[in-house]
């Protein structure tokens, strides 16, 4: 196929697949799409092996590094606050909230061992300019060709960064004056966001947004996103005027994913009823699946979420722990409980493939859709 897209970044089929997980990566991209890894949960010491690995494992493919850095969190006019300061900002209620909750759905402490672990965010504040500096360090000491913004516009030294090292810069946006000030700013390639997607969205759905923005931002190529996991979708979206397609959540189910088994299984049975944004997991608004944990937060004995990064600070030892006591299928409370995001195609996403399987049947899928059109035309 020929887009600008598959121009500038060197790949056969226009399909960047987002997710956090380096076997994804690796056999997206292999098949001959463009894989980006999901950085934001990482520690820089677990980016810098999954990095190596992918590299060793595509070869010369290319493939890029998705890192938050939000344009607004508490702290960040002052700053950046530390660890310590923003963990004083988290008031006692919700604590108690917190802990209510998980002794009513009998979620067991985490080992001695576990605890001791690191996790993504707890040295440096999660989401946050602090916490994305040293996994940008490792993101550019590897080959990488693009780097991705999800919240808000690249800060000015990823920018600088990564077009001194030859690397392309992508965000993410939900409207058409979140584009025109990503291109201001010196980003490559407009990711064009609708409602319908998993994660941090907007208001705007994907039909509507993908043309807005590709007239606002032209020449500048848009990737279209939310609720895109066919050939048919793909189609729409060259049509709309985007350069490709940029998928998410239809990752979450293939045989390579690192979907929490108990979540796994949520996704094969739901509904593109079955999702919601909801502030509960990162204090901005996110797509997700709903479960007990979004009922628990959405409910009447709720204090409320915190803002980014206090509601992520708050929740990332008990999401720990309620993710280690779902794998016991016999723990109800904890497999209730269990969640993750998901945009409305999960309602599509009812078996289990593998992820080349997937590019190769967009790809078939757009050929027949593309046939039929033509086929109007004559």
């Amino acid at each position: 196929m020929k887009t600008k897209i598959c121009e500038m970044l060197g790949i056969e089929f226009p399909i960047l697949a987002f997710t956090h997980c380096r076997d994804v990566v690796a056999a997206v991209t292999k098949a001959g799409g463009y894989g980006v890894l999901g950085a934001a949960g990482h520690t820089p010491e677990q980016l810098d092996i999954d990095l190596k690995w992918i590299a060793d494992e595509v070869g010369k493919r290319p493939f890029g590094v998705d890192i938050i850095v939000p344009a607004k969190y508490e702290g960040k006019e002052e700053g950046g606050l530390s660890v310590g300061a923003l963990k004083d900002m988290i008031p006692p209620e919700h604590r108690a909230f917190l802990d209510d909750l998980l002794k009513r759905y009998d979620i067991p402490e985490l080992p001695a061992e576990e605890k001791l672990g690191a996790i993504a965010g707890e040295s440096e504040p999660p989401m946050t300019y602090d916490q994305a500096v040293p996994l940008m360090d490792v993101a550019f000491s590897h080959p990488i060709s693009l780097i991705v913004n999800a919240l808000g516009p690249p800060p000015p030294d990823m920018i600088e960064r990564a077009h001194s090292s030859g690397v392309l810069v992508g965000a993410l946006a939900g409207k058409k004056s979140h584009a025109v000030r990503h291109v201001a700013a010196g980003v490559d390639i407009i990711i064009a966001q609708g409602h319908e997607a998993g994660g941090h969205t907007g208001e705007i759905g994907t039909m509507v947004l993908v043309p807005e923005i590709v007239d606002a931002v032209a020449p500048v190529p848009v990737l279209a996103a939310g609720g895109i996991g066919t050939g048919r979708q793909m189609a729409a979206s060259l049509a709309l005027g985007a350069e490709g397609v940029w998928c998410g959540s239809v990752w979450l189910t293939t045989e390579e994913a690192e979907t929490h088994p108990a979540v796994k299984e949520k996704f094969l049975a739901a509904s593109s009823s079955d999702t919601l944004r909801s502030r509960s997991r990162t204090g901005k608004p996110a797509r997700q699946l709903r479960s007990a944990w979004t009922d628990e937060w959405e409910g009447p004995n709720s204090p409320g979420t915190l803002g980014m990064p206090l509601q992520p600070m708050l929740i990332g030892r008990a999401s720990r722990r309620i993710d280690r006591a779902a794998m016991n299928a016999q723990n109800e409370g904890a497999v209730k409980l269990a969640n993750y995001f998901v945009g409305q195609i999960v309602g599509s996403m009812n078996e289990s493939k593998k992820a080349d399987r997937v590019v190769l049947e967009m790809v078939e899928e757009f050929i027949d859709a593309m046939q039929r059109v033509n086929a109007m035309m004559e």
